[in-house]
């Protein structure tokens, strides 16, 4: 396979790279050569190409000006003549995409073969696959990095510009094969808010870091910033980011510069892009220096902050470890960030976090449990999250250790094995055939089939040899989060998704799941969704749960124990609320259609594809998955079953495995073979 990774905009060059040199010139770079230089060391990939802009300005590198430039034996990046030399910043390059455009394509037309498939990285990208595709016929993946939705919501009247944006990147998501997005904000709230946008084709991958750099010398670090400081031994509260006016870095001087507790107790180090002076550079560089310039100067920091004006990947590296060693903190401030890689690569060096709460840090936080989010709006809130941080030990000791371990798994050849995975069912297709299986195992996925590959393994060897029997996924996670789960645990592809634990069912059509509309109808009477929210608005010790986990029929919270979600269920009884609550994980509350839930779901399912109540195998773990176990005649409990469904063992219709995930499935689903195997025989020798 030949994937193109195509990006416009910025630097783009093999490392190293001087990142931050202009606007353009940032994270996106580092996901391109990441992903790309992954891709590169599979042997299913036979050539990874980068393609961008070709421009030659000598005080950016000469490296851009070069037609090719070879990072590995399978890994180069072509530059495309458009015909202007000159370096556009990204508002610029609107004008020159159609003398790009045409250029690549004749360039692409002189190749033979083509490549398979483009991963077009934001939607001026994207845009050029588009004509590329109509005219070659190469398909093409989207990734937009940034996307406009919020910002003309947080935009007092709607302009021209952001929404001819608006228009692009709809164009991008209607037009692409599939899309990647980084997080669960981005996946299930900014880019489903687009017209064009069909759940579908919405992929989760989250992006790797580059690792081996976790024990950086710290006296590189030293160098750079000690001219700056009175007392460079003070814990570091360290900002990497580009010098625009999103990241927000002027509210963190001003969050520092308040805080007495902060200015006594550590230093300040930003890192704001590279520059040449604090005059020289493009328009906003120059405008987020002067405020960041003016914060320091009001609130008489000089002593405290550094921000040098120049930086290598080495020394940046270095500034992680030397803030890690002085128990210091990392802090992404942005008003919105799309993804945040510089928070996993924070996680690898044991350094803490305090994040915004917009966007993809709730994922990574969430995930990594290495820090707290705050209001990037609020001084006081990002100045408090840092305080505490720094001063409660405990408290540092456990985000360092919980971030160096769990960011293990974050990395750039997991990542390339998904997109691959996504590549390969674009390019192959899946037949539109209609399977009519005479069995389904319906099965949860947390713990009830992860937690174990060889089990997953042999889980998955069963269902390839039995063809008779279909695989349905059961699960409270929703159907983008349940698809990168089972991806990354290598399971079969299913007939169908039950998601949102229960409330949604999708079923696989050509390769795509779909939304069961008839379903949807069905548990939507007497749903009253408004009500619920109205009503359990201000109880204590209720939690909502994330924005996207509030469905068309579910509404989520964290509640406090099982308790309190009973006293939850008589509290909507008693106002006629016809709504089903369901307990889960110790503290997982879920409120449902009163005819929704995993047996529902599980029976309507088991109808559409004609198998009978007999043939149907339900295999679960916690709560969520009690009614499915309870109405199910071949129903599994796993041996690593939560302690509130461990009642169910003394059913009839249910077998206790002694096996834990996916190992336990299998057993149960053998179990119930033979129990029946032994039942037939023992009718017919009695009717003998």
């Amino acid at each position: 396979m030949h994937i193109v990774s195509l990006a416009l905009g910025g630097c783009l060059k093999a490392e190293p790279v001087r990142y931050g040199i202009t606007e353009d010139t940032g994270g996106h770079i580092t996901y391109v050569l990441g992903e790309m230089e992954a891709l590169a060391r599979r042997s299913d990939v036979r050539f990874a190409e980068i393609i961008t802009r070709r421009f030659d300005e000598p005080k950016l590198g000469s490296a851009h000006a070069q037609h090719q430039e070879w990072i590995s034996s399978k890994l180069a990046i072509t530059r495309i003549d458009s015909g202007n030399p000159a370096y556009l910043s990204k508002e610029a390059l609107r004008c020159d995409r159609q003398a790009f455009t045409t250029a690549l394509i004749a360039e692409l037309q002189s190749r033979e073969p083509l490549p398979d498939l483009i991963h077009a990285h934001f939607a001026d990208a994207a845009d050029v696959a588009i004509q590329i595709e109509r005219a070659l016929g190469i398909p093409f993946v989207y990734t937009a990095h940034s996307l406009g939705m919020d910002k003309r919501a947080a935009m007092a009247s709607p302009c021209q510009a952001i929404d001819a944006r608006l228009a692009e990147e709809n164009r991008a998501i209607s037009g692409a094969r599939a899309i990647i997005g980084s997080s669960r904000d981005e996946c299930e709230r900014q880019l489903v808010a687009y017209p064009s946008a069909r759940i579908e084709k919405i992929h989760r991958l989250a992006p790797g870091i580059e690792r081996g750099h976790e024990s950086s010398r710290p006296s590189t670090a030293i160098d750079l910033i000690a001219p700056f400081l009175r007392d460079p031994t003070k814990p570091i509260v360290l900002a990497v980011a580009r010098p625009v006016h999103k990241k927000n870095l002027a509210r963190l001087v001003e969050a520092y510069g308040t805080s007495p507790h902060l200015r006594e107790q550590s230093n300040l180090v930003i890192l704001a892009g590279l520059r040449e002076t604090l005059t020289s550079g493009e328009k906003e560089q120059l405008e987020v220096m002067r405020d960041l310039v003016d914060a320091i100067d009001c609130h008489d920091l000089y002593g405290s902050v550094a921000y040098p004006k120049s930086h290598t990947r080495e020394q940046v590296q270095a500034l992680y470890s030397l803030a890690a060693r002085t128990r210091g903190v990392f802090v992404n401030p942005a008003l919105m960030e799309p993804y945040g890689l510089t928070l996993v690569e924070a996680a690898a060096h044991g350094l803490p976090v305090v994040a915004t709460k917009v966007g993809g840090p709730q994922d990574i936080v969430g995930e990594l449990e290495h820090g707290l989010l705050v209001d990037p709006n609020d001084a006081s809130d990002i100045a408090g999250a840092i305080e505490r941080l720094i001063s409660d030990r405990p408290f540092w000791e456990r985000c360092s250790c919980s971030g160096r371990k769990k960011s293990l798994d974050m990395n750039w050849d997991r990542y390339a094995a998904g997109f691959r995975n996504i590549a390969a069912n674009i390019l192959e297709g899946r037949s539109g055939s209609v399977i009519r299986p005479s069995h389904l195992v319906v099965s949860d996925l947390d713990n009830t089939l992860t937690g174990c590959s060889n089990g997953v393994d042999r889980f998955a060897r069963f269902l390839k040899r039995r063809h008779d029997f279909g695989f349905v996924v059961a699960t409270g996670r929703s159907i983008v989060e349940a698809r990168r789960l089972l991806r990354e645990w290598g399971l079969p592809s299913p007939l169908g998704w039950i998601t949102s634990v229960g409330s949604e069912i999708y079923l696989e059509r050509s390769g795509n799941p779909t939304l069961d509309e008839t379903f949807a109808k069905q548990i939507s009477e007497d749903w009253e969704p408004e009500r619920i929210d109205d009503l359990l608005a201000d109880l204590p010790d209720l939690v909502p749960q994330a924005f996207y986990e509030q469905r068309s029929f579910k509404r989520s919270y964290f509640a406090k124990d099982a308790e309190q979600a009973a006293e939850i269920e008589k509290l909507l009884q008693s106002q006629g609320i016809r709504a089903r609550v369901i307990f889960s994980h110790d503290c997982l509350l879920d409120i449902l259609p009163i005819k929704a839930g995993k047996a529902a779901a599980m029976r309507h399912v088991a109808g559409m594809f004609g198998v009978t109540a007999q043939n149907v195998f339900a295999a679960g773990d916690s709560g969520n998955d009690a009614d499915m176990l309870t109405v199910c005649e071949n129903a599994i409990l796993v041996g690593n079953h939560s302690s509130e469904i461990a009642r169910l063992a003394s059913r009839p219709n249910v077998y206790l495995s002694k096996r834990s995930n996916a190992s336990g499935t299998l057993e149960g689903l053998l179990a119930h073979q033979r129990a029946r195997r032994t039942r037939i025989r023992q009718k017919l020798e009695l009717s003998a």
